[in-house]
């Protein structure tokens, strides 16, 4: 069961744990067994992104309402972490290798014959960029499995209820006529018009959801006809066309563009969501789904700060959240190197040599280490992500700076690269985030 850092502390001054890893930070037991324990129920909760996921593992919790009797279902915070994905630099990746074998092919090796004929894709397969999202998602769902006492899973299965956007009459979802009531469209249009006001490109103000054709003169209530605008523009507009209301060629054109422009983030969560549900419920557990609409609503109603890590923590059926404010683990996808052995110049052409081993004098890139600089202009303790060189003189990723030119002597391995980087980052409540002051760091510990 997660503790506190207090009582981690003392669990391993008296013996009776072991540091099983140290980012995240995780101590085991050594004097009792699972059996022997009575554990609370845990749930990880999952708010799936384009870029990045947030996870989120929090203690169910039930209490009674005093007024009402009902029984009220709350989530306690336990862990925050943002799972950061690499999808855009597997494509890009993938793009360069392409380009540089059509070079080959058309440059010196004529004879080989392309190879793009004989492939076959097997149902449901999905590109390289998108199942890395997938991959990465329940790779983490099974590490937090094995680390605590996990019981069941929440997760936002759609984004965007595009049924509801395509047609705002539709019947028999319940929640379009209650609490929940136009959660959907609203964020959708912030997210596809940027959270700025389409005509004056004004943010930080509260936005209203406008007709671009007006409903006065026949305008519908689908999504492709709506757009954000500050109650300035909105008042302005109101019932003119927008090629009188906008003058400014450019701008119109603009807003034209937009408003027919499909959401990219949306659709790779969208090509992902069903297949990732599949891997939640391979792991056996019991699995939640929701929309974003709820995600927000939820979010909203308890005045929580917007990011993907807390939006997890607001996904699905909840009435009370507590202990929310913590700080977030972000989970940086780095990867575990590369095959390439040459960097491209500008033409496709191979330039320079890499090295042929991943590892030197015992490190490798991507390892946590610390090193201690007993004198010098680095002189003092360096933790963090190290970056190997041939010639043994690493560079040392702290959470500040890089410190360049450390030698492999003085360094010491913590823990093994796993294809992350781990940093903290820092949430600010609503008092501090008005006198600017951030939350000091601390780190959470999850004996096994």
């Amino acid at each position: 069961m997660p503790c506190t850092e207090k009582r981690a502390r003392l669990l391993l001054e008296r013996g009776r744990a072991r540091v099983h890893r140290l980012v995240p930070f995780v101590i085991r037991l050594v004097d009792r067994q699972v059996t022997d324990c009575a554990l609370q129920p845990l749930r990880v909760k999952l708010d799936p992104g384009s870029k990045g996921t947030g996870l989120a593992l929090v203690r169910d919790t039930e209490q009674v309402d005093a007024n009402t009797g009902e029984i009220q279902r709350g989530a306690s915070v336990l862990n925050l972490m943002e799972l950061v994905h690499r999808g855009r630099e597997i494509s890009e990746a993938l793009t360069a290798r392409r380009q540089m074998r059509r070079r080959r092919r058309g440059a010196n090796l004529r004879y080989r014959a392309p190879g793009f004929l004989n492939r076959r894709r097997h149902a449901g397969w999905l590109a390289p960029s998108l199942q890395h999202r997938v991959d990465t998602t329940r790779a983490w769902v099974t590490r937090i499995q094995r680390w605590a006492p996990v019981a069941a899973l929440s997760s936002e299965l759609v984004r965007f209820d595009t049924q509801a956007l395509d047609n705002p009459d539709i019947e028999g979802a319940q929640y379009q006529q209650g609490t929940l009531a136009g959660y959907e469209v609203r964020e959708y249009l912030l997210e596809k018009w940027g959270r700025q006001c389409a005509y004056c490109d004004a943010t930080g103000v509260p936005l209203q959801v406008e007709h671009i054709h007006p409903k006065a003169r026949g305008g519908t209530n689908r999504v492709s006809n709506l757009t954000l605008a500050c109650q300035a523009c909105n008042a302005r507009k109101g019932a003119l066309p927008l090629e009188v209301f906008v003058t400014d060629k450019a701008r119109l054109a603009r807003i034209q563009a937009q408003r027919k422009r499909p959401l990219k983030d949306a659709a790779a969560v969208n090509s992902t969501r069903k297949v990732l549900v599949g891997a939640l419920q391979a792991t056996g557990l019991p699995v939640e789904t929701v929309s974003g609409g709820r995600t927000k609503y939820n979010r909203i109603r308890f005045k929580i700060e917007k990011t993907h890590a807390l939006d997890a923590v607001c996904v699905g059926d909840v009435d009370i959240v507590t202990d929310w404010d913590k700080p977030t683990l972000a989970l940086k996808c780095t990867g575990r190197g590369s095959y390439q052995r040459t960097r491209l110049n500008q033409y496709g052409f191979p330039r320079g040599y890499l090295m042929r081993t991943k590892r030197v004098k015992g490190f490798a890139t991507g390892d946590l280490v610390r090193a201690e600089m007993p004198k010098g202009k680095k002189v003092g303790t360096h933790i963090g992500r190290v970056a190997v060189r041939a010639s043994g003189s690493f560079n040392i990723q702290t959470g500040t700076e890089v410190v360049q030119g450390i030698s492999h002597r003085h360094c010491q391995v913590l823990q093994r690269a796993d294809g992350y980087g781990y940093f903290h980052q820092q949430n600010l409540t609503r008092k501090d985030a008005g006198e600017g002051r951030a939350k000091r760091t601390t780190r959470s510990a999850s004996p096994a």
